[in-house]
């Protein structure tokens, strides 16, 4: 089984894939995904820092080889049926193709980081037209595997957000906020206001607005 040419899996300019990315910043809060992806704002924090570079040394293209392991990294994956497109930090051929997925943190109470790695399995079971079984997660704390199995609910969950994320970028609206707990981890805490913005109504949307002007102006 064949590693299929990156080259041909990258995104046109008028491609209409969005990136698999996406599914973990919607599953964790829909109105994160839209600041990100739609209204084109990123706040750099010590964990975003600290999973960038992660990724930076985890997926620089290239393969190695290990006795019966082939290990692809920075592979370029894509589903025509999702739409969705992106790189896996690791591909492992043992022989079957095993995603594994970095991250910097330990692992979450929700799906967001599952739901990532199975669309990378289904990527790279409709590139590759085979089936897998599972893949896994790779915590910076504590430095562990977490192993992943792609079960009919993960790929019916991870199936539903794509669609969901389709029908967010077509609507080009930002989510009003949910406020909740995990608003304290998140990088964009500052600039979605989550208290304020909580009721999606037109003075809510204006002081936002206003906020991010005077941060792209400084």
């Amino acid at each position: 089984m064949g590693v299929l040419s990156m080259a041909v899996f990258t995104s046109e300019a008028d491609d209409d894939a969005l990136p698999i990315s996406g599914l973990q910043h919607l599953a964790f809060c829909p109105r994160q995904w839209a600041l990100i992806h739609l209204e084109q704002v990123w706040v750099e924090n010590i964990r975003t820092a600290e999973g960038r570079l992660l990724h930076e040394r985890a997926d620089l293209p290239g393969e190695s080889r290990r006795a019966s392991v082939r290990t692809v990294r920075g592979m370029w994956i894509r589903s025509e049926r999702l739409r969705l497109t992106g790189r896996a930090d690791i591909v492992e051929f043992r022989p079957a193709p095993y995603p594994v997925e970095y991250k910097r943190g330990k692992s979450k109470p929700n799906d967001c980081d599952t739901v990532q790695l199975c669309a990378q399995g289904l990527c790279l079971e409709e590139m590759l037209d085979t089936t897998i079984a599972r893949g896994a997660i790779f915590y910076g704390n504590p430095r562990r595997r977490l192993e992943v199995d792609f079960t009919s609910e993960l790929r019916h969950r991870t199936e539903e957000l794509a669609a969901t994320m389709h029908r967010l970028y077509r609507s080009g609206v930002t989510p009003a906020a949910t406020p909740g707990p995990y608003c304290r981890n998140c990088s964009l805490v500052d600039v979605c206001l989550p208290e304020a913005t909580s009721h999606n109504d037109v003075a809510a949307h204006w002081v936002t607005l206003q906020l991010r002007s005077l941060q792209q102006e400084v």
